[in-house]
């Protein structure tokens, strides 16, 4: 468990809330507005947009070795788009100095941490475990299904907002049907993304995956993997997965800043079954990446 010791620029503000913070178990813990919470509700005001509109923006990010500073942990990063997303909006900034306060608190409970601004600047960060079969998802892959009723549409696909529902109701189909991921498409048919990450696929050689253009969210896992990549001297390949480049695809896998990577075994469709290799070699330059903090090589 870390300590004072581990945070010597930040002991101005261990007092109440540092003790709150490492006296507790961790699993009702919460950040909200400037004061860390234990409790397992967060009281809204009835008319507030957020409640009503979905009006946030978030990110979720994993926290490694306990650190936000980690190169894995890409805090910067994950900040970074929500300071450019609530640009996008016109909505106000928060007190970045408070979030990291409040993230900080928390990454002793949690590996993984879920930021939310509203409009108006308050912040609101929860915590939780990584999937209880993560390794085994990582190890044999998953099957996925296509989402393709236009009931799946993504609303400003670019921006990660808290009204998710169309992804939701996706993965929640999907796993009806004993997947464990849905695969968003356009009204043309194209593969974009998951239901939570980015899509990856492998063929003539290289890995290719959607172009941002194509109406997809700009991952930070998938700009973390083209920039690795690329100062590798690996080319990424980024064109539309229309369904004709998808059947030439010999591996896939989606990527999130929680999962890393998992390989895509097969893809239940409404004309059938794709299967793909989720043993392929290809998927270790991707795993390289958070080998070792990204010091392997692809």
């Amino acid at each position: 468990m870390a300590s004072l010791i581990d945070y010597p620029a930040y002991s101005y503000w261990f007092t109440p809330q540092w003790e709150l913070a490492f006296s507790s178990k961790g699993d009702d813990l919460f950040w909200y507005n400037g004061k860390l919470i234990q409790s397992r509700s967060l009281e809204l005001p009835v008319d507030d947009p957020g409640l009503l509109y979905g009006a946030t923006v978030f990110t979720t990010l994993r926290v490694y070795q306990q650190s936000l500073d980690s190169q894995l942990t890409n805090w910067t990063a994950h900040c970074d788009r929500l300071r450019s997303s609530l640009k996008t909006f016109n909505w106000q900034q928060p007190d970045w100095q408070l979030c990291r306060q409040g993230a900080l608190l928390l990454t002793p409970h949690f590996p993984v941490l879920r930021i939310v601004i509203f409009p108006d600047g308050r912040e609101w960060i929860t915590g939780r475990v990584l999937p209880p079969d993560l390794t085994e998802r990582q190890k044999d892959g998953i099957t996925a299904w296509l989402a393709e009723d236009n009931l799946f549409r993504r609303s400003i696909p670019d921006i990660k907002t808290g009204n998710y529902l169309s992804a939701w109701l996706a993965l929640s189909k999907a796993q009806t049907l004993g997947a464990k991921e849905a695969i968003l498409i356009d009204s043309s048919g194209n593969w974009l993304e998951s239901s939570t990450g980015n899509i990856w696929g492998w063929r003539d050689g290289r890995w290719w995956t959607p172009p941002l253009n194509a109406g997809i969210l700009p991952g930070t896992a998938r700009s973390q993997l083209i920039g690795w990549l690329e100062s590798q001297n690996v080319a990424v390949g980024a064109d539309p997965w229309t369904p004709s480049f998808v059947r030439g695809l010999e591996a896939i896998a989606y990527t999130n800043s929680v999962v890393e990577v998992v390989p895509i075994a097969s893809v239940i469709q409404e004309t059938g079954t794709i299967s793909y290799n989720p043993f392929h070699s290809s998927l270790e330059q991707l795993r390289s990446l958070f080998q070792d903090g990204g010091a392997g090589k692809p």
